[in-house]
């Protein structure tokens, strides 16, 4: 039987705070009545403990500096008490006791959960005197602790069961949610009440739902689901495009990187990174670019970029990522065939550096046709000047005659001065561009043939552009310098006439520049077939010889047609004649004084007069732009009729 004795551990509790606002945590550790800090906060002095560091929570108990206090429970009526090896606590020890120390209750000298009482009494014998009960709370019970290992005993407060709390408090204890806290506590519905719960079940056509914890009618329960499993499979499915996409977009990237290495080595492009390898001056001029280079200068080949259609491709402007104005000559599909002869053809102009012919920056091989690189020309083309909307063109006659001879001094040039013969098979005014300072620059070799030397011809497919295309060369297949001189001399008609190749007549009728000129020299003088503005600012010597040359360059037969260095002898000497009437120096085209005569009458066309000498000394000085910004260059490669 439990002894029933009165102790002063009894008389010593005092079951209310005395005082407010108590300091309840030290560092991270809380404090709860009946312990505490200051005086008026703890229940009894064993309670009373020291914060002396609230940074590193240092929690000790009165009178107590060897052993640290670290965790308070006070539903479970455990203290954890870190202990030093070497300290004998005699308030731990059965055999030294006196009023307070036996509340505590441990057998370790080292970290221990010590369990603790409020008195050395039973529940029974605490009840009898009220006024120093600990079980305040009245949702509380009162429970003993006792130990067979060293005789203690006394008693201690919990809450009662559906409720949670500090017992030693008046209101400590609080009613539990079993319905919220406990999850499954019911099948069906469950409903809370003060200090317990009860279950009901869902009434008829609902049922429970167990993520809303309420009871929901089965069709709006279908709707809910329908609407989960709708969300889920619509984020399964965008989770599933967007990952298509992402494989779609690497396999294509891959499909293209490999599509790119598949068409450089189709171009020959090993071949011809060697051929420039060992060329030490081509590897110098010539650059074998990246289609990303070529595609990031013309905003991936925009339409806006494009500056030139024609019947062997288009051209576009671009910017490198040096700042180099360039035209990109995207040609049509070419046969395999000719894909060993276009990159002879690309070795050999990456090596030419004649200022009459446009300069061959270097190609791309990575696309399914090649793309060639050359500098931009910014004033168009002779065709599109000759045959602008205006009535007058911006070219006077000595610059008609000095870019006649430029053009017919580089197609020289590729006929007899280079390495090997190259027929451009494609002369036309639409393929000879004018530079800033309306220098002429012969373009577009996407038609040209390499020849060697001992060759006089090769035998191809018939291909140039109607009105300049050589008889000869369309009835028989083959293919010689005489038919780049036959397209030539159709160039001098149109300075000739300012007519195009193939042009409109008063009649109606679509009608073939070489034919009207010839027919035109054997009915009637030249004089009066000639343009007007030919007729004023030349003589009718000049207007003779050049006819002249251009009729023997458009003879039937070849070899009745002069090579290109006569055609350029030619037109040397007829500048060189013009240029002494004014007292010009030929080689370096300084103006002298004109010579003054009297005006230009009927019978003596033949004598230039002053204003043809200024014409003469300024036309290239002082040429008004023939071109817009927007039109620039927009003859390059021309026109196929």
């Amino acid at each position: 039987p439990e002894p029933t004795h009165t102790t002063p551990t009894s008389r010593g509790y005092k079951p209310n705070q005395q005082v407010t606002n108590c300091t309840r945590r030290c560092g991270n550790i809380d404090i709860q009545f009946p312990f505490g800090l200051e005086e008026g906060c703890f229940a009894r002095e064993v309670f009373q403990l020291n914060c002396t560091n609230t940074t590193t929570s240092t929690l000790q108990m009165k009178d107590d500096d060897e052993n640290q206090v670290t965790y308070i429970n006070i539903e479970e009526g455990l203290v954890e008490i870190n202990y030093t090896a070497d300290y004998y606590n005699l308030r731990f020890s059965a055999n030294y006791i006196d009023e307070e120390s036996n509340l505590y209750m441990s057998s370790y000298w080292h970290t221990s959960s010590v369990q603790w009482a409020v008195a050395n009494l039973t529940c029974q014998e605490a009840q009898m005197d009220m006024s120093r009960y600990a079980c305040v709370s009245s949702n509380s019970t009162c429970l003993i602790v006792n130990s067979t290992m060293n005789g203690f005993y006394g008693y201690r407060c919990k809450c009662s069961p559906g409720y949670q709390g500090n017992p030693y408090v008046h209101t400590g204890c609080q009613d539990i949610n079993e319905c919220t806290n406990t999850r499954g506590i019911c099948e069906e519905v469950c409903h809370n009440t003060v200090g317990s719960y009860y279950c009901t079940k869902c009434p008829p056509k609902m049922d429970y739902d167990t993520t809303t914890m309420q009871c929901t009618s089965i069709k709006r329960q279908n709707i809910y689901i329908g609407i989960i499993i709708g969300l889920s499979s619509g984020f399964g499915v965008l989770f599933l495009s967007l990952s298509g996409v992402f494989i779609v977009h690497k396999w294509k990237s891959h499909i293209r990187r490999q599509m790119r290495r598949k068409y450089f080595r189709k171009n020959q492009g090993l071949l011809l990174e060697q051929l420039i390898s060992s060329d030490e001056n081509a590897s110098d001029k010539t650059r074998i670019f990246s289609v990303e280079e070529l595609e990031k200068a013309t905003d991936n080949f925009h339409q806006t970029r494009i500056v030139g259609r024609g019947g062997h491709g288009m051209v576009y402007k671009g910017i490198l990522s040096d700042q180099r104005v360039v035209a990109i000559k995207k040609s049509k599909v070419i046969e395999q065939g000719e894909i060993n002869q276009f990159i002879n053809e690309v070795a050999i102009l990456s090596q030419i550096n004649h200022r009459n012919i446009v300069k061959l920056f270097g190609c791309c091989l990575e696309t399914e046709v090649p793309l060639l690189v050359y500098d931009f020309i910014p004033n168009g083309s002779l065709y599109g000047i000759l045959h602008s909307d205006s009535n007058t063109s911006c070219l006077s006659w000595d610059d008609c005659i000095r870019i006649a001879l430029e053009a017919a001094g580089a197609l020289s040039y590729l006929h007899s001065a280079a390495s090997i013969s190259v027929f451009h098979r494609d002369v036309k005014s639409s393929n000879i561009l004018l530079d800033g300072n309306y220098t002429a620059k012969v373009a577009d070799f996407g038609a040209s043939r390499l020849v060697s030397i001992d060759q006089t011809h090769i035998v191809t497919n018939v291909q140039g552009t109607f009105g300049y295309l050589d008889r000869e060369y369309y009835y028989t297949g083959q293919l010689n310098e005489k038919s780049d001189v036959y397209s030539f001399g159709v160039v001098l008609i149109e300075l000739l006439l300012r007519r195009e190749p193939i042009f409109t007549s008063e009649s109606g009728s679509k009608q073939n520049l070489s034919n009207y000129f010839l027919s035109g020299l054997k009915a009637r003088p030249v004089t009066e077939i000639v343009a007007a503005q030919v007729l004023d600012e030349a003589t009718e010597e000049e207007i003779s010889s050049v006819a002249s040359l251009a009729e023997m360059c458009l003879r039937l037969r070849g070899e009745d047609r002069p090579t290109m260095k006569h055609v350029e002898m030619a037109l040397r000497v007829l500048q060189t004649e013009r240029l002494k009437l004014c007292h010009v120096d030929p080689g370096n085209a300084q103006e002298k004084e004109p010579l003054l005569t009297p005006a230009r009458e009927k019978d003596s066309s033949d004598q230039l007069v002053a204003s043809d000498c200024v014409n003469a000394n300024l036309a290239s000085e002082n040429m008004k732009p023939c071109y817009s910004f927007e039109q620039e260059f927009m003859s390059y490669d021309g026109v196929s009729r």
